[in-house]
């Protein structure tokens, strides 16, 4: 899958690092829905807009869960998160990002039709 170029994203020792946690405690809330990691050049990357100063951005799961009910992948739904999307005229990471965490679920809810 094709990830928008300008999205940054940070490993995991780098993110047990600023959260000051460990790889496992990482690799869990993945596994649990919590935060969403792709695999890019071989390593496990997660887009920096879904980690907050010290923990996964809140709205993150719920629309994770959403997006795994509708059948998507972790990689499907990193993808979903980053691109724009014409119901929300906006990527839904900038509509969580704002706070329009209902608007995000609406959209997820189409999909699952």
């Amino acid at each position: 899958m094709n990830f928008p170029p300008e999205t940054e994203y940070v490993t995991i020792p780098e993110l047990c690092e600023r959260w000051g946690t460990s790889p496992g405690k990482l690799h869990r809330l993945i596994e649990d829905r919590q935060l969403a990691a792709v695999r890019l050049d071989g390593v496990l990357r997660i887009p920096a807009e879904f980690a907050g100063p010290e923990e996964p951005l809140n709205s993150l799961r719920g629309t994770l869960l959403a997006l795994h009910d509708a059948g998507f992948d972790d990689e499907e739904a990193v993808g979903w998160l980053l691109a724009r999307n014409d119901e929300l005229d906006e990527r839904p990471i900038d509509a969580l990002l704002a706070g329009r965490k209902s608007a995000v679920r609406r959209a997820t809810q189409a999909l699952a039709f």
